[in-house]
């Protein structure tokens, strides 16, 4: 397994979603899964990668070149892509991992999440995407997205697809039974 983690360059102000990180960092390096993320030393990237690091485990960076060159790439870990763009960061992040789970973060993090799981609900790639629901960070985003099935706009199916968890450990476990959904089209069947 190699599983991504999506987060912020940010800790937050609580402590909880610096902890949830060194937990989820030390969750994966103990199953013997590597780390993916977007390489850098601050924030709740750095704390997963420092967690997974001192756990024995493999993490594997991502960063574009403009982001190392203001200094924040992590200077420890086992491998350190750079790359030219966001783009292609996102691209091998993606290809790298088995699959991908976002803990508390910003628009980055948020961009990366929903760029992951739309690959997924258009048959792109068949890993699980989950969210470390740490102190309901997304409780009201989980609320929202249950919304846009109300609304019409997601179907059921996919809206499943998203995996949310509040234990890391529970999270990665439910990752290793994910089944991928099968559907034949991602519209509804009166859209054209």
């Amino acid at each position: 397994m190699k599983i991504c983690v999506f987060c912020g360059s940010s800790s937050g102000f609580r402590p909880d979603y610096r902890d949830a990180a060194v937990a989820l960092g030390r969750a994966i390096a103990d199953r013997g899964a590597s780390l993916v993320y977007g390489g850098s030393k601050v924030g709740l990237m750095g704390a997963v990668a420092d967690a997974a690091l001192a756990a024995g485990g493999e993490v594997i960076g991502v960063i574009p070149e403009a982001l190392r060159d203001k200094e924040i790439a992590h200077p420890h870990l086992t491998r350190l892509h750079v790359v030219g763009s966001m783009h292609e960061r996102k691209q091998m992040m993606a290809d790298l991992s088995t699959g991908f789970v976002a803990l508390p973060g910003g628009l980055g993090t948020l961009e990366e999440l929903f760029e992951i799981w739309t690959w997924a609900q258009l048959g792109y790639h068949r890993k699980p995407v989950g969210l470390l629901d740490v102190a309901n960070f997304y409780e009201k985003l989980d609320a929202f997205l249950d919304h846009t099935v109300e609304a019409g706009f997601v179907r059921a199916e996919h809206r499943d697809m998203l995996i949310v968890d509040d234990n890391p450990v529970t999270l990665l476990d439910r990752y290793e039974n994910y089944q991928p959904v099968a559907l034949a089209k991602w519209i509804g069947p009166t859209e054209r």
